[in-house]
């Protein structure tokens, strides 16, 4: 006997939303995503790999000062275990989950896939879109959609290279963006800011950058390491904190306001319990940092 578990809903009739209740208060969204689409810039800057126990060691440490002045960074739960799945969860609108969610009824949605269930009902604050990506979504609204690839996934010198970087209006990569090169985030940030420089003013832009540092090899960005481990996370961390304050200021003063989402797409394992580097389900794979705020042109 087959059995369908595609359970589909007939024509005009809608999922039950209590199978998708919280037994939580309702809290009000975090942000109301219907103000900022179509009005500013959004990047989404995905720092790749980065543990969210390096990264709240660093802030409670001071050592990431342009990230420490927007907020405290979210414990959340990865989309993936590594950055293939985590970032097409992330691109059809699934961004990090609380980590304390019970039901998927916990997530606060910044993007919804119109198309994909809960009755077709956008949740409250959330940008509702129609297409496969939430990049599809912005361009029909008018936005122009831009990737600086870090990792292979995003190299295009591959098929499944090309994958990712095929859901934008114009992908970027080159070898000085790659894993080994010490100087990676910084030549990513010089590129943007040339490409920024170039824009259209009255178009609203969609950028999202691979910041692959943090990634092995990492082991460079503290003297005298010879492989990596914790302590070279943190310091590739603190050298992307810097950079970004490059590329905040920069865009702050040519663009204006902009919302940006940061996180990691899954975190990476340094030995514990027997276990490297990430792909697979671990606490320090699945638990990552996120989040988002607003660039302010003062």
């Amino acid at each position: 006997m087959n059995i369908d578990l595609d359970v589909k809903p007939r024509s005009g009739e809608d999922v039950p939303l209590a199978l998708f209740a919280s037994s939580r208060p309702k809290k009000s969204p975090s942000i109301d995503m219907t103000k900022v689409v179509g009005k500013k810039d959004i990047l989404f800057i995905c720092l790749d790999t980065l543990r969210y126990d390096v990264a709240v060691q660093e802030e409670a440490a001071g050592t990431t000062p342009v990230l420490n002045q927007y907020g405290p960074w979210e414990k959340c739960q990865a989309p993936g275990n590594f950055t293939y799945p985590s970032h097409h969860a992330m691109f059809a609108g699934f961004l990090p989950c609380r980590y304390d969610a019970k039901t998927v009824a916990d997530r606060e949605l910044l993007f919804f896939p119109k198309q994909i269930g809960l009755g077709n009902k956008v949740p409250e604050g959330a940008y509702g879109f129609t297409g496969s990506t939430i990049m599809e979504g912005l361009e029909a609204d008018g936005y122009v959609t831009w990737c600086v690839g870090g990792v292979a996934f995003f190299d295009k010198r591959s098929p499944i290279g090309k994958v990712f970087p095929g859901y934008f209006n114009k992908s970027y990569w080159n070898p000085s963006f790659s894993c080994p090169v010490k100087d990676s985030t910084k030549n990513q940030v010089n590129f943007i800011l040339n490409k920024v420089a170039e824009a259209e003013k009255n178009q609203p832009i969609f950028l999202y950058i691979n910041v692959d540092a943090i990634h092995y090899p990492n082991y460079f960005y503290l003297d005298g390491a010879s492989h990596d481990n914790l302590q070279t996370h943190a310091a590739a961390l603190r050298y992307v904190d810097q950079e970004l304050g490059r590329l905040f200021d920069a865009w702050k003063n040519q663009r204006g306001d902009a919302l940006v989402i940061c996180c990691s797409d899954h975190g990476t394992c340094y030995g514990e319990d027997g276990c490297q580097f990430h792909g697979i389900n671990h606490p320090a794979v699945n638990t990552i940092p996120y989040k988002h705020f607003f660039l302010v042109n003062e």
